[in-house]
């Protein structure tokens, strides 16, 4: 077969697959699936609007060419992450969860309960139900995983401290710390709780055990995020308020995170809504009434490029949402299958936005699936004695933190050998 023969079979098998991608996009499942099944396409065709761009530019073209357009357009750069509107066919070079492997374990005297990143991904930051907060070091933990127990054990008690993962020990809470979100740019970790109050500490300096700001407020803190710009910062609560009644949620709030450009934020809810709010008037632009078939929604996050939100329910069951249409796009399945979970948990997207990750609470095991196709990945037993009540991803790089019921905060990272 000559070289542009065998081109012109992939090309037109490209064609078929951005066929079968843009009838998912425009809600004709059956005939989508029929598609499929007629042309064997493998792997499955995530939902995408690229059929549609690339008819538009070649239009445009053929215009150019035929000496018969009218204007020009400008085309749009397609961003990181994850992007339906351009991408159907995406070589995911991270790894899917099966090859992280735990490099550290700390332990609290209670229920660990919250968890987050440092935007740099170098710390992390645990809370728990007896109140208490550890920050840890990511190149300590991952060092010490990497050190032999006989090295470790000749450490001196001074070495052994300067090498210790964690860095921090906060105590400054009167109950359970529920939520924790560091400062974008200063040395500034936030924390809130059950005791009613948001508490500010300066982590850099190695004697602080105390907040050196603390805001309190009228009932129990659920989330809290920081806008990118560390000017502000976002508050859900046990008690669904908003300067509108009629905008606001009709039961506590579970989860709120601001979109990248700071533009939008999103909340959920027990009433097992989501609504998005316009950034700087605090308005309602969008509510997903019943987005988890009226179930309570657990956690929602933005994809990088804020065209998404990725939402979680206490159905098992994980979506994505289009902004632009309104509409949920993919579903991902397959958790839960021994029965719906009881405690909540999260949705999150890896570093590259290639997987997206959901503790299943029955098994005590990880799903993981292919963000764009909904392909289930292998899953990874996640070795705690109790359900994982918090997961967070390094938006920098292959690791992740899962913090259960047993306690424990298990440190994951990419397997050295793929296996």
């Amino acid at each position: 077969m000559t070289g542009g023969g065998y081109a012109e079979i992939k090309q037109r098998e490209l064609m078929y697959r951005l066929m079968i991608s843009q009838l998912f996009y425009d809600g004709h499942q059956q005939l989508a699936v029929t598609l499929s099944n007629l042309v064997k396409a493998h792997p499955a065709c995530p939902p995408s609007d690229r059929l549609f761009t690339v008819v538009k530019y070649g239009l445009d073209v053929e215009e150019e060419i035929t000496g018969t357009k009218q204007n020009t357009t400008e085309s749009t750069i397609p961003g990181t992450g994850i992007d339906l509107e351009f991408t159907t066919d995406v070589q995911t070079i991270s790894p899917e969860a099966a090859l992280y492997e735990t490099c550290y374990v700390t332990a609290h005297k209670g229920p660990c309960r919250a968890a987050a990143f440092h935007p740099s991904g170098k710390l992390i930051a645990t809370g728990s139900e007896d109140a208490s907060i550890k920050i840890l070091d990511v190149e300590r933990m991952l060092s010490k995983s990497a050190t032999p127990a006989e090295i470790i054990a000749m450490e001196t008690p001074q070495q052994a401290m300067e090498n210790h993962p964690v860095i921090r020990t906060l105590y400054d809470h009167a109950d359970e710390v529920t939520t924790l979100d560091f400062h974008p740019q200063h040395q500034i970790l936030a924390s809130a709780g059950k005791d009613f109050s948001i508490r500010f500490f300066e982590y850099s300096k190695p004697s602080v055990k105390k907040a050196y700001k603390s805001i309190q407020e009228a009932t129990e803190v659920r989330c809290i995020s920081f806008h990118p710009s560390g000017d502000y910062i976002l508050v859900g609560t046990q008690h669904p308020t908003s300067r509108d009644p009629s905008h606001q949620h009709k039961g506590p709030i579970t989860c709120a995170k601001w979109s990248p450009n700071a533009n939008m934020y999103v909340t959920s809810s027990k009433d097992g809504d989501i609504k998005v709010w316009d950034g700087v008037g605090n308005v309602v632009i969008n509510t997903f009434t019943k987005a988890h078939d009226g179930n309570e929604v657990c956690s929602v996050m933005f994809s990088r490029n804020g065209k998404y939100v990725l939402s979680s329910g206490k159905d098992s069951l994980v979506k994505l949402w289009e902004l632009s249409t309104n509409r949920c796009l993919i579903m991902y399945t397959g958790a839960g299958a021994t029965g719906k979970q009881e405690h909540r948990t999260q949705a999150v997207f890896n570093h590259t936005e290639d997987y997206i990750l959901f503790p299943d609470e029955k098994t005590t095991s990880l799903c993981c699936w292919d963000s764009r196709n909904a392909e289930r990945q292998r899953l990874l037993a996640l070795g705690h004695n109790g359900a994982v009540r918090y997961i967070a991803h390094s938006p920098t790089g292959p690791a992740f933190i899962t913090c259960s019921e047993d306690f424990r905060a298990r440190f994951w990272y990419r397997k050295a050998d793929s296996d």
